[in-house]
């Protein structure tokens, strides 16, 4: 089988070898959008992370059989036009759930501990000034008894529920924005907007949860509620983030994604100064780039066996 990586880049420094045993490998580091018909004309397999690959790509290519995504998210792919074409399409779920997980909690301690400004204070030689032994010019909390709220409670959601509960925390899980998934253990997602101390949100981006949380979500808060995104950018609306930070209508907020991405005009977030940012890297520890790539290798490898479970044409 022909097998094509359109944005190999993406993944980084990692090894093709059990991608390479299924058949002969052509990775791209990228492939703009005028270069992807081309490079897939004659493709069985297609794997792409954030490329697109809508109706024209898919029709172009006649031969195609499988696309991978290199991701668990798949609103890159066209689905309905897949599945017309008789294109199977799977997604690689549950490969970034250790590396997301820890990367909530590092911006939760960054906003709760102030680390990297007592960094720069005294690299700064701030501390050397102090008259005392240490520094207290930053705020700093315990997370020990504070209510997390977890919206999205799928592995991640779950992996985040029992480190919380490590830290001592009170553990909130969301239902669905319409009810639907409720249980015993879930709580009223407005309830958990309004009690909780910190909201981490694990949810695809779908026509439902678009601007999910919007002015009038950050309005329900706590005046000290943070709010942590590492699902993708456009749940939370990022007009009514900005004014809800810079009003000082919740304390403080970090995300690993964007609305657009890489943000190349820029935007006024990073004007503030209750905000961390970083550049959509919460999946991407080395061990989890690695595991994504043995889970690419094995969905072609069931491709070929025949398994049609791993279809996401069939799944929606």
């Amino acid at each position: 089988m022909k097998i094509v990586f359109l944005d190999a880049m993406s993944v980084g420094d990692v090894k093709f070898d059990s991608i390479e045993q299924e058949g002969e490998f052509q990775p791209y580091k990228l492939s703009s959008k005028d270069e992807v018909k081309e490079r897939i004309k004659d493709a069985e397999v297609v794997i792409t992370n954030k490329v697109y690959m809508g109706r024209e790509e898919i029709e172009a290519a006649k031969k195609l059989k499988l696309i991978c995504v290199s991701a668990t998210g798949y609103n890159n792919i066209d689905i309905g036009a897949a599945k017309e074409a008789g294109v199977v399409v799977a997604n690689a779920a549950g490969y970034s759930t250790n590396s997301v997980a820890q990367h909530v909690f590092a911006m939760i301690l960054e906003i709760y501990t102030s680390l990297s400004k007592y960094d720069n204070a005294v690299k700064s030689g701030e501390w050397q000034k102090s008259p005392i032994f240490t520094m207290n010019c930053y705020p700093s909390f315990e997370l020990s008894g504070k209510k997390i709220g977890i919206i999205g409670y799928g592995e991640i959601g779950i992996k985040v529920e029992k480190i919380a509960e490590a830290f001592g925390m009170e553990v909130m899980v969301s239902e669905s924005r319409s009810g639907r998934e409720s249980s015993r253990k879930r709580v009223p997602f407005e309830q958990v907007l309004k009690e909780a101390d910190i909201i981490t949100l694990h949810t695809p981006l779908s026509q439902d949860t678009k601007n999910m949380i919007s002015y009038n979500e950050f309005e329900m808060m706590k005046e000290g509620a943070v709010i942590i995104n590492t699902a993708r950018g456009g749940i939370i609306n990022e007009d009514a983030l900005y004014k809800a930070l810079r009003e000082k209508q919740i304390y403080g907020a970090a995300t690993d994604v964007m609305e657009k991405e890489p943000p190349i005009e820029g935007s006024k977030l990073f004007e503030l100064n209750n905000i961390v940012v970083t550049p959509h890297t919460a999946w991407a520890a080395a061990e989890s780039r690695q595991k994504l790539i043995e889970i690419v290798a094995d969905n072609i490898k069931r491709f070929k066996s025949g398994d049609k479970s791993l279809d996401l044409c069939y799944k929606k």
